[in-house]
């Protein structure tokens, strides 16, 4: 287990973040000169990695902020979440999207049935050697599944580094980019608590089968993390009828009729 911020170091923007307290409670700013970002100085091949994060509050606009696993280089491998931001009053978008060889048009979004700024939520990645599941607070909000086997593309054979970030991304982010950052409202501030890595240390080609052996120290291989249970498909399904708001598989105009053959698979 490797946990914040001794196991994280600063890719961007140190000068305009803090670790408070015993250490363990980061504050990502984005001001007019920089936004900011920390990563994992370990990378990891499966496992389940948690952070608690609170949002930037009041007119986040313009804003993204991220917690993400990924590994480098053109073909990478990288499951994310996204956070963007919106005017006051309005809820944020939860973007989530999935990477593999570099291919990342996989995207659902989601509206939050909280308020993501008033208090820390628990948000958890979880990566084992058969599906990929986002949860929010132990809810599960969207699961991809191995079929390897079958021609579909899964991230198995690239250790990836956890990160997050908060940066400008008004070009994009609220209403297609209609709305802008107000700097007025600078600065902007995220929070995060107590981040863990309960994964495999990734240590080259090594790490692929040794990851993914069934073995007692490799909890993630567990048959009981092989699939949802019926309470969490129940809790999934209440999600996606209710907030989801965005489903790649679903946008038929953008694949011009011929949509991922995953979308044709059962996700659980």
């Amino acid at each position: 287990m490797q946990n914040s911020p001794r196991a994280c170091l600063f890719y961007w923007g140190a000068n305009n973040s803090a670790i408070l307290g015993e250490g363990d409670d980061l504050q990502l700013v984005l001001n007019r000169k920089s936004g900011s970002g920390v990563k994992s100085k370990r990378a990891f091949l499966f496992g389940s990695f948690q952070v608690l994060l609170k949002l930037v509050p009041g007119n986040s606009a313009g804003t993204v902020t991220t917690y993400y696993v990924s590994s480098s280089g053109g073909a990478h491998d990288e499951i994310d979440f996204e956070f963007l931001g919106n005017t006051s009053g309005q809820p944020y978008t939860i973007h989530t999207n999935i990477y593999t060889q570099g291919n990342g048009t996989r995207e659902q979004q989601f509206r939050p049935w909280f308020d993501p700024t008033a208090d820390f939520h628990n948000y958890t990645i979880h990566w084992n050697p058969t599906e990929v599941v986002w949860y929010i607070d132990n809810v599960p909000i969207r699961v991809f599944r191995n079929y390897n086997k079958e021609g579909i593309a899964y991230p198995d054979k690239q250790g990836m580094r956890a990160y997050s970030s908060l940066w400008n991304a008004d070009s994009w982010a609220t209403q297609g980019g209609r709305v802008k950052i107000d700097w007025t409202a600078a600065p902007f501030i995220a929070r995060y608590r107590n981040f863990r890595a309960r994964a495999c240390k990734w240590d080259g080609p090594v790490s692929i089968n040794r990851c993914a052996s069934n073995t007692t120290a490799n909890w993630w291989t567990s048959p009981a993390y092989s699939k949802l249970s019926s309470a969490q498909l129940g809790k999934m399904k209440w999600v996606s009828d209710n907030y989801m708001i965005y489903n790649y598989c679903t946008d038929t105009k953008r694949f011009n009729g011929q949509v991922p053959p995953e979308c044709f698979k059962a996700q659980f």
